[in-house]
């Protein structure tokens, strides 16, 4: 089997209320990567907010999609070997890695359909369901945006919730979670999400007026690129630390657990260098005891999540239109389970191109 053509698009899709308070829109890159055998993998990358998707396009279009054709997709490793180490002068993740990403969940899904199994079992499972938190919280919410959020995902079956919490003074976030787990009652737990928002002492005020309430998590404390500042941060508040939305490497993976600085680590898909990458990640975390919950895009996080033992939880945004995607898994009292189509068992509907994509 060979690569013999790759072909980009953004997609530009709009989001409804609440989330669109703070995200109007999301933007996907997508990528069709074909075979001579008939077999057509698809991947894509996902930009909140639509940020960076032409740069995104760009190398992927440029760079990586020439790698790639006349090879053979099922060799995903030396694919992605030779997309990693291409441009080193350059990259340092961030574009490249957002592209790098959408090539790799491609060639995965056309490994998955040429072997006529999905992913999760292709990689050896360890189970078809897993159970989802749902996510939002940003700061833009009123207070019953928050509320009715929190409560539409606990009417799901979701056990779990993360807000925000950007409100400069820390007992206004207080209030906020206070608030939310009023409505949700005793038997929803929640997470909070600093978005790196706070130095090491903004966050030992910030949890010093959280920690009696339970959390799960608390995420993303400090900025991602100061890993020393993520540990500091965890040695000394008594919530466990979740960290890892924005490192892309099973290298920046290895020296937040050598540091101690996170008990959940967050890699995503999209951002991670991909299935292949973001594999590695699951498994360095499982020998260091620590739990993995991917960032987003649950519908492909779920492949991975049913083949580590040490997953915990996908992150639910409900925001993606009917109309986007076939074979979305359904929530089912709280969690999702994986579909048995073969590949990562996603597939774009008929019409989402025509209709989202951007000229």
């Amino acid at each position: 089997m060979k690569i013999t053509g790759i072909d980009s698009a953004v997609l530009r899709i709009p989001t409804r209320k609440p989330i669109a308070l703070d995200f109007p829109h999301h933007s996907l890159v997508i990528a069709h990567v074909r075979t001579d055998e008939g077999v057509t993998g698809l991947g894509y990358t996902l930009a909140f907010g639509g940020g960076g998707v032409e740069s995104i396009q760009a190398y992927l279009d440029t760079r990586l999609a020439p790698l790639l054709i006349g090879q053979d997709p099922l060799l995903v490793e030396r694919m992605w070997e030779r997309m990693y180490r291409a441009d080193r002068g350059i990259k340092r993740q961030g574009v490249a890695a957002y592209a790098l990403s959408a090539l790799d969940i491609a060639l995965w899904d056309i490994v998955g359909k040429a072997a006529g199994l999905p992913l999760y079992k292709l990689w050896g499972a360890v189970t078809d369901r897993v159970a989802a938190y749902g996510s939002g919280g940003w700061p833009s919410y009123s207070l019953d945006d928050l509320i009715g959020e929190a409560q539409a995902y606990v009417a799901r079956g979701c056990r779990y919730y993360k807000l925000k919490i950007h409100d400069p003074d820390p007992r206004a976030n207080r209030a906020r979670v206070m608030a939310v787990k009023k409505a949700v009652g005793d038997g929803v737990r929640l997470m909070v999400d600093v978005n790196q928002k706070l130095d090491v002492l903004g966050n030992f005020r910030q949890a010093r007026l959280l920690e009696d309430l339970d959390l799960v998590w608390y995420e993303e404390p400090v900025l991602a690129d100061d890993l020393a500042a993520c540990a500091a941060v965890a040695r000394v508040i008594n919530i466990p630390v979740a960290t890892g939305e924005n490192n892309y490497t099973r290298f920046e993976f290895r020296d937040l657990i050598e540091r101690g600085a996170a008990r959940y680590l967050m890699p995503d898909l999209c951002r991670a260098n991909g299935f292949s990458e973001t594999l590695k990640i699951g498994r360095l975390a499982a020998a260091h005891q620590l739990a993995v919950s991917p960032h987003v895009v649950h519908e492909l996080s779920l492949q991975v999540a049913g083949a580590l033992s040490n997953g915990f939880l996908v992150e639910w945004i409900d925001w993606v239109p009917a109309d986007l995607f076939e074979g979305m898994p359904k929530c089912e009292d709280g969690a999702f389970r994986i579909s048995d189509r073969p590949g990562h068992g996603i597939a774009l509907t008929a019409d989402a191109e025509k209709k989202y994509r951007m000229p």
